[in-house]
């Protein structure tokens, strides 16, 4: 949801940019997991001022309101997208808005502030709301075994988890967060999520290279909490590659005990690249013809169908009645084309 459009003066929502969709994904069939804020907000908010967490926090409660009122379907929401990531790029290399240095944490601790207030407000107007927090997942080795090495890659590789740490309030516990607001982690992971510090990535053949499946297994023994890939995908020829060792390394993670909730694919359109708009070939679909049409990349889709055999084939002896459990709000509650299904999540 584009927080600038919905909200174009302050207090006054404007939901046209967003009914369309909500009536496109109700005509058919999609569950839709609406994302509040992904590196945007209205101009006349400072993103550093207490301001932006009330402006925020009202927002979301606006927006709960208006997707119970258009549809029956579950309510999910991502309060603030890639909260870590976006502290490293917008506060310390000045990537994205708000392009700051040196500014990393203070951001963090903002973002995490203005995310517990979002969903204080969505369960008060919809306890049911399942929250998802995505974030990478990542993994750094030092370039050395001299002490001093191993100590910047682990310091660097523990700041992963700041932000979830906030939200659950195991980390500056005086910003609000608690456990309850961990509801469900959302794991964004690529295969260029491992490097050495300060160096080259890691290849995914290499000895070096930690499986995913004890990743997953040390994020779901720090939380305890259902886990989602929320994104995951690679380009070129690596597509269905790189989904087949995804696919087998969360079934593995599915056989210890860790209830990983699902698999989505980002993205199942080719795009322009974010620096020099070169054609990024990664998506399901390519870009449009001539005709509009867009082509389909067989090899990832053939990939799609054949995982999804396989979670078919295997969940139901590894699935658990109680990964979908949530830690209770505040406010008490109840806790297409084949193609099409299988880029938006491999296994439900």
């Amino acid at each position: 949801m584009r927080w600038h459009l919905v909200e174009r003066s302050p207090g006054q929502y404007d939901f046209s940019s967003l009914l369309p969709l909500v009536s496109a994904a109700r005509d058919a069939g999609v569950e839709v997991i609406w994302d509040l804020c992904h590196y945007g907000w209205p101009e006349d908010v400072d993103l550093f001022r207490p301001q932006f967490v009330d402006r925020f926090a009202a927002y979301a409660r606006a927006v709960a309101r208006c997707l119970i009122e258009e549809t029956d379907a579950p309510l999910w929401l991502v309060p603030v997208n890639e909260i870590s990531f976006w502290s490293w790029a917008g506060g310390e290399t000045a990537h994205v808005d708000p392009y700051g240095r040196r500014r990393g944490f203070e951001l963090k601790t903002q973002l995490v502030r203005a995310c517990l207030a979002a969903v204080d407000e969505i369960w008060s107007v919809a306890p049911d709301a399942r929250i998802l927090h995505p974030d990478p997942a990542i993994h750094i080795l030092p370039k050395s075994d001299k002490p001093g090495a191993r100590a910047k890659a682990e310091g660097y590789r523990q700041a992963q988890f700041q932000a979830w740490d906030m939200i659950a309030g195991k980390l500056w516990p005086q910003l609000g967060g608690e456990e309850r607001f961990l509801d469900v982690v959302g794991i964004d992971y690529y295969p260029y999520n491992q490097w050495i510090y300060r160096g080259p990535a890691i290849p995914v053949d290499s000895p070096l290279y930690r499986p995913f499946r004890e990743i997953l297994a040390e994020i779901y023994a720090r939380y305890g909490r259902p886990i989602l890939i929320a994104e995951t995908g690679a380009q070129e020829d690596a597509r269905a590659p790189w989904l087949t060792y995804v696919g087998e390394e969360v079934r593995a993670a599915l056989r210890q005990g860790i209830p990983i909730q699902g698999i989505c694919l980002y993205p199942i359109l080719d795009y322009p690249g974010w620096k020099d708009d070169r054609h990024c070939a990664t998506g399901l679909w390519s870009f449009p013809d001539a005709h509009g049409e867009r082509p389909l990349y067989h090899p990832l889709a053939r990939e799609l169908e054949r995982q999804r055999d396989l979670f078919e084939r295997e969940l139901p002896r590894t699935s658990t009645d109680d990964t979908t459990d949530r830690i209770p709000a505040a406010v008490p509650g109840e806790v297409e084309s084949e193609h099409h299904a299988a880029a938006c999540s491999v296994f439900r």
